[in-house]
């Protein structure tokens, strides 16, 4: 099999497993809270992590590569998983799944736009089109097309979903200085974060979990944060044509949409479908002015 066609594949495998994960998270919040789901997740995503790094690298490796990028490992730790996911589940807490999944999509507009102030990229006018776009697209998820009344609008699980996309933006500008090896150093920042969120469960929560809560984090640990990651990075490593492979994420919010009505039983408004065809439509705005590089 050629790399093209392997990093298709390993594409659409990235794609499948970031379209459960709205399901999973809900889900898993029905049986235990957030600081339980980011313990229990964490920990399986690090022991798989580690797994993967030590069969390729060797233990050697990452130690001598913690020892040289310790405080960039600190900062991006604490980011993903500790700070992005607890803002995230609680978004999730909520919301309905389709209204916090479809604006999660938006953060890749919010790293356009934060580029502009943290590594001194030009804004173009098709960047303040997009946002308008994507944004309008928010605001009808939103308010379901009742312009004239935020009655039933979650105020805090909005904000909550809008500010996850600049925590995930912010960790990708932080990852454009990394020079480590991307599984590598996501395995270093998760082994950190481990024993931060072991102490955020004890003191906010409680260790004892359902079998099924449990489950589900197993299942976001593995799925979400650790396997679909890395499908998605040999996928763009493999790829003659990165921008090919980007394209591909656009089917998840959809896929994800019907997964979310089979399994949680929510009704996929319309005004969900526009909304998030808004978004979709904004994002490709965006990568089509930076074809010739993301951020230029």
């Amino acid at each position: 099999m050629n790399s093209e066609r392997r990093a298709l594949l390993y594409g659409l495998a990235s794609v499948a497993c970031w379209s459960t994960v709205a399901t999973a998270f809900k889900l898993s919040l029905s049986y235990i809270d957030i600081w339980q789901l980011m313990f229990y997740a964490t920990l399986t995503a690090t022991l798989t992590l580690l797994l993967v790094v030590i069969l390729r690298y060797g233990f050697s490796v990452m130690v001598a590569s913690f020892k040289q990028h310790w405080r960039l490992t600190i900062i991006a730790g604490l980011l993903n998983p500790v700070v992005y996911y607890i803002v995230l589940f609680k978004a999730y807490d909520l919301l309905p799944a389709q209204v916090a999944q479809s604006i999660n999509y938006t953060w890749s507009l919010v790293l356009t736009l934060m580029a502009v102030f943290f590594l001194n990229q030009k804004i173009k006018i098709a960047d303040l089109a997009a946002a308008g776009v994507c944004y309008g697209g928010v605001f009808l998820i939103a308010t379901q097309g009742n312009f004239d009344s935020f009655v039933g609008v979650n105020v805090m699980g909005i904000g909550l979903a809008l500010l996850s996309t600049f925590i995930w933006a912010g960790y990708w500008i932080l990852n454009m200085r990394d020079q480590r090896k991307s599984d590598l150093g996501l395995c270093l920042n998760f082994t950190l974060a481990l024993p931060v969120t072991f102490l955020l469960c004890i003191y906010f929560s409680d260790m004892r979990v359902p079998l099924l809560g449990l489950a589900g984090a197993v299942y976001v640990g593995l799925i979400e944060m650790a396997i679909g990651f890395l499908f998605w990075s040999s996928a763009l490593r493999l790829a003659k044509n990165a921008s090919r492979i980007n394209n591909l994420i656009f089917l998840s919010p959809f896929v994800s949409l019907i997964i979310i009505h089979q399994f949680l039983g929510e009704t996929i408004y319309s005004t969900t479908l526009a909304g998030l065809v808004m978004i979709v439509s904004g994002l490709l705005l965006q990568q089509y002015a930076h074809k010739d590089g993301y951020l230029e």
